[in-house]
């Protein structure tokens, strides 16, 4: 059998075959799901961050450096998703996915990406000016949406990946593509459903409404604001 006739008994078997479906409890990993049509449904919130101008990074300084901030920005995000309850689901070069589940999911992400704004500004940046004479500043994005997500198994055997399908994982990976200038985006989802710790400062309101276009005029929320990491 050549590799046309071996692609097209896959396609035919996918579109074909009859979806399983369940509510999930937790956020599954890969051991949790067939290679099949099968597939979970949760209720959670997403959270993408991203190195913002990583292409200027590699094209103009050198690549133990640009290595250096990757694993900077990567290593305090995935540590701080952590710490706010979140599960680490997806790396993709300068980008890492967090999913957040439960009651308080929308405002333990919205803390996590205050927080990954404190460490950029006020870790990350001083020890890089400690140890470097660089013009660079670190730049990121930081995108949040909350909706249902049906997760599955997608790729080959030993080559595969879960696949999370729904509005908030393609809109929180399009919110940390905005500018920079606002290192945190949220939907509206999230903003109406977080608590009034991570919505306010001293009575000020954090957040800047905004209305995205390129999604029906979609309500959207942006900050500059930090949460101070102890």
């Amino acid at each position: 059998m050549g590799l046309k006739s071996d692609l097209e008994e896959d396609v035919k078997r996918i579109y074909s075959s009859v979806w399983t479906r369940r509510k999930g409890q937790k956020v599954p990993e890969d051991t949790d799901l067939r290679a099949g049509n099968d597939a979970v449904d949760l209720q959670a919130t997403i959270l993408y961050t991203d190195l913002d101008e990583s292409t200027k990074l590699v094209d103009n300084y050198k690549d133990e450096f640009a290595a250096e901030n990757y694993k900077t920005f990567l290593q305090c995000a995935t540590k701080i998703i952590r710490s706010e309850g979140g599960h680490i689901r997806s790396f993709d070069g300068d980008r890492v996915m967090g999913v957040f589940i439960g009651e308080s999911k929308n405002t333990s992400a919205v803390r996590c990406g205050l927080k990954i704004n404190y460490a950029v500004k006020q870790i990350i940046q001083p020890k890089m000016n400690a140890q470097y004479n660089t013009k660079y500043v670190m730049k990121h994005v930081t995108g949040i949406d909350s909706t249902n997500v049906m997760v599955a198994k997608a790729g080959i055997r030993n080559s595969n990946d879960l696949v999370w399908v729904g509005k908030a994982a393609n809109h929180a990976a399009k919110l940390s593509a905005m500018s920079s200038s606002h290192p945190t985006w949220i939907s509206d989802k999230v903003y109406d459903g977080m608590n009034d710790d991570v919505k306010y400062s001293k009575g000020i309101n954090m957040w800047e409404e905004r209305q995205w276009t390129a999604q029906n005029n979609r309500r959207i929320y942006r900050s500059t604001y930090w949460w101070s990491i102890s």
